[in-house]
């Protein structure tokens, strides 16, 4: 066990090096900061003088080298745009998109469980049918649009709900959450709709898959021979059996709706990280644009490392093998 968990770290950690590697030399593509830090009168001297400070003179491999060694001891440099340290910025913003993801990802995997469970046991049914056609809508429709066709109904048609920002915070220690505002839980609930809808789809669409595949077994069979009642035999040896692929699904789509929580944020101006990057974009911020992607790339790492341990546990078949030198 402790060998899988030590070479699955040494995987992650290749892994966020290689993003970092990748992400930093496409930073090189988007342009050049200086341009917007310096005004139309700067001079050639101007220009060197900044570009030093910003260390933008030196060797790509040496700026590489200096990002991963500050980003290690969590200092990702100072905004160009902004002029203010990189880590601060993004504690300010990252609880209003960590507040957006864990609202999205609980109704995503609550009503995707539930109604797979329902679709899969009901599956000639109206209803189980009705579902399915539905779940068509968040499969196909891109999650801009569905958050354009929310706010037209609900915000400007029908009034009920505001169509952009986040409402009411309350400063908790350095933490802003809007759960303990009317007008924060209100502006939650449009974007939460509109970026956990694919994954709730998703999820659903999968539970019913396998469940449908599970029920087909032999041991249900026999479960059912032995006089079991239906919902012992579809919740404790279905379900159970059911979930063992669904996890590992869930934990990327977790990962999915912190990192596409951008667009999301963007057509709600939702003040979050996703919101902060696509400023940054707009300025050349590279500072902002390494130190986001860093995060969402531990965030998704860490996330699937915990999946896979989660797999071991739940999965005797992978303990087998393990003790059996497979």
């Amino acid at each position: 066990m402790l060998a899988y968990i030590i070479r699955r770290v040494a995987q992650s950690a290749l892994v966020l090096l290689i993003v970092g590697l990748v992400a930093f030399a496409m930073f090189r593509f988007v342009g050049d900061p200086i341009d917007n830090m310096l005004g139309q009168e700067r001079t050639a001297e101007d220009i060197e003088r900044l570009r030093a400070q910003l260390g933008l003179d030196q060797p790509f491999v040496v700026q590489y080298y200096r990002f991963l060694e500050n980003a290690v001891q969590g200092n990702f440099g100072v905004s160009y745009r902004q002029g203010r340290p990189v880590i601060d910025i993004l504690m300010e913003r990252a609880p209003a998109t960590l507040e957006l993801a864990a609202v999205s990802g609980i109704l995503a995997i609550i009503f995707g469980i539930a109604l797979g469970v329902f679709t899969a046991i009901k599956r000639n049914g109206i209803a189980a049918n009705l579902i399915m056609s539905g779940s068509l809508i968040g499969v196909s429709l891109p999650t801009f649009l569905i958050g354009i066709l929310l706010i037209y109904l609900f915000s400007v048609e029908l009034g009920w709900l505001p169509s952009f920002g986040r409402g009411e915070v309350v400063d908790l220690g350095g933490w802003s959450t809007g759960f303990l505002t009317v007008s924060g839980l209100k502006a939650l609930i449009l974007p939460s709709i509109t970026l956990g809808l694919y994954q709730m789809t998703l999820i659903m669409r999968l539970v019913r898959s396998e469940m449908l595949e599970v029920l087909r077994q032999d041991y249900i069979r026999f479960a059912r021979a032995r006089g079991l009642r239906d919902r012992a035999v579809h919740f404790r040896h279905a379900l159970k059996n059911t979930m063992v692929p669904v996890i590992t699904v869930i934990g990327l789509q977790v990962g999915a709706i912190i990192a596409f929580a951008i667009i999301t944020e963007t057509v709600f101006q939702w003040p979050g990280v996703g919101l902060l990057f696509i400023n940054a974009i707009q300025f050349v911020d590279i500072p902002v644009m390494a130190a986001y992607l860093m995060l969402i790339s531990v965030m998704f790492v860490g996330i699937n490392l915990i999946v896979d341990i989660l797999y071991f546990f739940i999965d005797p078949r992978l303990r087998v093998d393990r003790k059996g030198g497979h």
